[in-house]
């Protein structure tokens, strides 16, 4: 049995589900993480609880090694939303994103310019929905110190290009929200100065779960305004209020939870043990084939067909008369989407079985005929 067989083995979704851009099912890589933990602590056997203490620096290190970066690079966070916040509550000076990022970015650009008054948002207008290296260069102001873009656009699919970013803004922050491309693309993740993602998407560590990686330059530039009484560096009891480590630590407030930390610690670590490679080039097959299903339907895809220029969502959008059909076919069939403004996304993984795609083509097989399509 090869790695990426192994890893596939470990997961057991019911057949049709699709829907891994919204939520992909944990396997059994995260579920021993989560029950070994429910043993120590349903047991509390003398000295177990240090078990619980070790995860945060187990995390980070696996965490660091998907991202290339130290586990001192790295903090533990229960979601990309709250890494997100802690990022734009240290940003002083222009901060540029796009009008169609995902609205955590702008929640936290937003709250934090009406809290603190030392942010200020700037819009950059996405040309045909994608962000491109043109684009933020046409529209880059120079009061512009860090710019956000996701690593994926979570309603086209698009990948962005990392490199032409990093190339147009020069020394600015490049600030990436990787979680719908963390476990699946291999990004240039040295060119960005932080990254923040959720677990559970592509990882498949399940929800609670996310990280925040740091340069050593976004550390120096970020300031930890929400930093509680571990983001010291050690766990001792501290009265009297003193300054943040120097490193990402100092982006923690108190106790993580372990089971998230442990679920993330060990579904990364499968990840890397069949190879984000392995896992891209099986999830671009399935892809490619729901593409396919989808065209020989006649419904259009409006995320990218280009292998170089996705991951794996794909988006489709029928005539607007035609959704709710479409919609409905894929319910009848058992097969899990997400239906939003009009389109219908959907995902493969690696671990999306025959029986899932004959259920999506008798789906659109019954739209076809409803619909006369």
């Amino acid at each position: 049995m090869s790695t990426l067989d192994a890893f596939v083995a470990g997961f057991s979704e019911e057949p049709g589900y699709l829907n891994h851009p919204r939520l992909s099912p944990i396997g059994e890589h995260a579920l021993a993480e989560e029950r070994a933990m429910a043993d120590v602590l349903s047991h509390a056997r003398f000295g177990s609880f240090a078990t619980l203490d070790a995860q945060d620096e187990r995390v980070r290190t696996s965490v660091a090694a998907l991202v290339r970066r130290r586990p001192d690079q790295v903090v533990f966070q229960p979601s990309t939303s709250q890494a997100l916040m802690h990022v734009m509550f240290g940003l002083t000076g222009g901060v540029a994103a796009s009008s169609g990022e995902f609205p955590a970015v702008g929640y936290a650009m937003t709250r934090a310019a009406q809290a603190l008054g030392v942010l200020v948002p700037h819009t950059i207008t996405p040309e045909h929905e994608r962000i491109t290296p043109g684009v933020v260069r046409d529209q880059l102001a120079s009061s512009v110190v860090a710019v956000v873009v996701s690593l994926v656009d979570y309603r086209t699919g698009h990948l962005v290009d990392l490199e032409g970013i990093r190339q147009v803004i020069g020394d600015r922050l490049l600030i990436v929200d990787a979680i719908q491309g963390a476990g699946i693309v291999d990004a240039p993740w040295e060119l960005a100065d932080v990254i923040a993602s959720g677990g559970q998407k592509w990882l498949r560590a399940g929800q609670g779960t996310g990280f925040l990686a740091l340069s050593d330059r976004a550390r120096e530039q970020l300031t930890p305004v929400w930093s509680g009484w571990l983001a010291h560096g050690t766990a001792e009891l501290l009265h009297d209020v003193v300054e943040p480590a120097a490193d990402a630590g100092a982006f923690r407030v108190g106790y993580a939870d372990a089971f998230a930390q442990a679920r993330l610690a060990g579904a990364v670590d499968a990840v890397m043990a069949a190879g984000v490679p392995s896992i891209r080039s099986a999830i671009d097959e399935r892809t490619a084939r729901l593409i396919a299903l989808a065209d020989e339907a006649g419904v259009e895809v409006v995320s990218p067909r280009e292998p170089a220029e996705r991951a794996g969502i794909v988006v489709l959008e029928p005539h607007p008369e035609f959704v709710s059909p479409l919609a409905a076919a894929l319910h009848n069939h058992g097969v899990s989407v997400t239906v939003r403004a009009g389109r219908v996304r959907l995902g493969a993984h690696v671990s999306t079985g025959e029986e899932t795609f004959e259920q999506f083509r008798a789906s659109l097989a019954e739209f076809s005929a409803m619909t006369g399509v």
